[in-house]
């Protein structure tokens, strides 16, 4: 692999770039005449990449509400909203399909008449802690329908509620397009005593000198405003630098109202819940099993366990379970913070792995725990930009893609792989570029050492408010992960299905889930490494 696909005036970092004929404001908000440096404008595709790159995109595209501004009053109400179970009363038992029916209306009581509103559905039952996600359907029309499948017996509560609406869906739209620079970046430059701070991005506005840091391997782009004394190559470190304020119109913002309209319940206006009778003959085992992997929903919780419907989950309850599923194993975690949770839980739940202090910053990493008496090695290593993490020294930023490369594989090689929360604010195609070039990776490792383990984490929803919505709303979470499971879909990677084990459970959102759901996704997780011997 060559770095050819590079734009032309891809340079090293120890080159920068000037074009004097741009002027530039240092205000964040203006846009400047001067070439930006873009990553993900300039990229060379093949014929294949691109029309996997259409495809994927036309996957996710977003239904629009009609032409034109549409004021806050005919926007999606969800207390004036409501469901109905489609037949409610008649006899459900286990493995049957549920559906429901939501009608949409606005702050004035009309029945919508477009879709493109966010939901989020499941169905539970409080008493034996279980639970599940909805698929829902957008009819177009104001309409949607939400199919489950009945997977326990007993009363099953049905829940909905409105994430976002659908004029709120094209604010999110609009600035994951034009407002890519909503986060910024910052790198130190340090020489001897003297150092300096500038701003970073996958994209800068054009007129400045430029710090072209991309990734000579990868092409994954980044790029810093070069500093006013010192080099490119003394670059120290990368850290986030900060969410850009005033984002929204006055009339936008009414569309993010934490107590309004971002990821409120939508009422029955009939039955919430059905009884639920359990299967006939006594075979429970082949019940709740779907063939396909890509089966909605993909499991369940019963008694706050994680059933899968494709796999088997052993409950790994005890720590000594978990030594010896990873005796002689090195495991690598690569990703964001969602995925530090698995390195804490296991570091902590398991008595003979002892962290070694590496040194490293606090929450960032890279971080290392051992098992001398089991010869277990667990590491973990954060993503490459864009990363919103504080502080991530230079020679520790590296891109999965490259360390993938380093690995030799094997069957006493164990993978775990999640990236998606960091690239929200960007458009999809950065996230597309990125994702490629870690398939790449893991495509070649599976071909030199095709007993390697290699599991991917899903996304995972979380608590919203209006700032955090123009962020890291689910909504781009959501797109993320639809085009993630699509590029890795027939790769020999297994999923830990974080977003429904997120969605489906009855604790509240969070970034970071909680610790029972931790050990579910682990569960999960070392039930792919250590497959039960059937």
């Amino acid at each position: 692999f060559s770095p050819q696909h590079l734009d032309d005036d891809a340079v090293s970092g120890l080159n920068w770039i000037t074009e004097n004929d741009a002027q530039h404001s240092l205000s964040q908000t203006t846009k400047t005449t001067g070439k930006p440096y873009c990553g993900y404008t300039q990229q060379t595709l093949s014929k294949r990449e691109q029309a996997e790159q259409e495809s994927l995109l036309a996957a996710i595209q977003w239904p629009k509400p009609p032409d034109g501004k549409i004021a806050f009053a005919q926007s999606t109400d969800p207390t004036r909203s409501d469901f109905v179970i489609v037949k409610p009363s008649r006899f459900f038992k286990v493995g049957d399909q549920l559906e429901v029916l939501v009608r949409m209306r606005d702050f004035q009581g009309k029945p919508k008449q477009y879709g493109g509103d966010y939901l989020q559905a499941r169905i539970h039952s409080p008493g034996l802690k279980a639970g599940a996600a909805g698929r829902v359907v957008d009819c177009h029309n104001g309409l949607y329908k939400v199919f489950f499948t009945l997977l326990w017996p007993g009363e099953v509560k049905v829940s909905v509620s409105l994430v976002h609406p659908s004029e709120a869906i094209q604010v999110l739209l609009r600035l994951r397009e034009e407002r890519p620079d909503r986060v910024y970046f910052k790198s130190s430059f340090k020489s001897g005593r003297y150092s300096e701070t500038t701003e970073c991005n996958v994209c800068l506005p054009g007129g400045l000198p430029v710090c072209n840091f991309t990734d000579l391997y990868t092409g994954e782009p980044w790029f810093c405003y070069k500093p006013r004394k010192l080099s490119c190559a003394s670059r120290v470190s990368h850290a986030k630098g900060g969410y850009l304020k005033g984002l929204l119109t006055q009339e936008e913002s009414l569309f993010f109202q934490s107590d309004v309209n971002i990821k409120r319940p939508i009422l029955s206006s009939g039955p919430d819940s059905v009884i639920v009778k359990p299967k006939a003959f006594t075979d429970s085992s082949s019940m709740d099993r779907a063939e396909d992997p890509t089966a909605s929903p993909s499991g369940y919780y019963y008694e706050d366990q994680w059933r899968s419907r494709t796999h088997w989950i052993h409950n790994f309850n005890k720590s000594d379970d978990i030594t010896e599923c990873l005796q002689g194993k090195v495991i690598h975690l690569f990703g964001d913070s969602t995925i530090r949770q698995w390195f804490e839980y296991l570091t902590a739940f398991v008595p003979d792995l002892v962290e070694f202090n590496l040194g490293s910053p606090k929450n960032v990493g890279p971080f290392m725990s051992v098992d001398l008496k089991h010869n277990i090695l667990l590491k973990f290593r954060c993503h490459g930009p864009p990363i919103r993490f504080s502080t991530v020294f230079s020679s520790e930023l590296r891109y999965i893609a490259n360390e993938l490369r380093g690995i030799v594989g094997g069957r006493n090689t164990v993978i775990a792989i999640t990236i998606w929360s960091h690239f929200s604010t960007f458009p999809v195609e950065v996230y597309i570029r990125r994702l490629r070039n870690i398939r790449r990776a893991v495509v070649q490792l599976l071909d030199r050492s095709p007993k390697t383990s290699i599991i991917i984490r899903t996304a995972n929803v979380q608590e919203l408010g209006p700032e955090v919505s123009l962020f890291n709303s689910d909504w781009y979470s959501f797109q993320l992960d639809s085009v993630m499971r699509k590029m890795f879909s027939g790769i020999a990677v297994h999923f830990v299905d974080a977003w429904e084990m997120s969605v489906a459970h009855y604790l509240p959102h969070n970034l970071h889930p909680n610790e029972i759901i931790v050990k579910n996704q682990i569960d999960v997780f070392l039930s792919y490494v250590c497959p039960l011997q059937t």
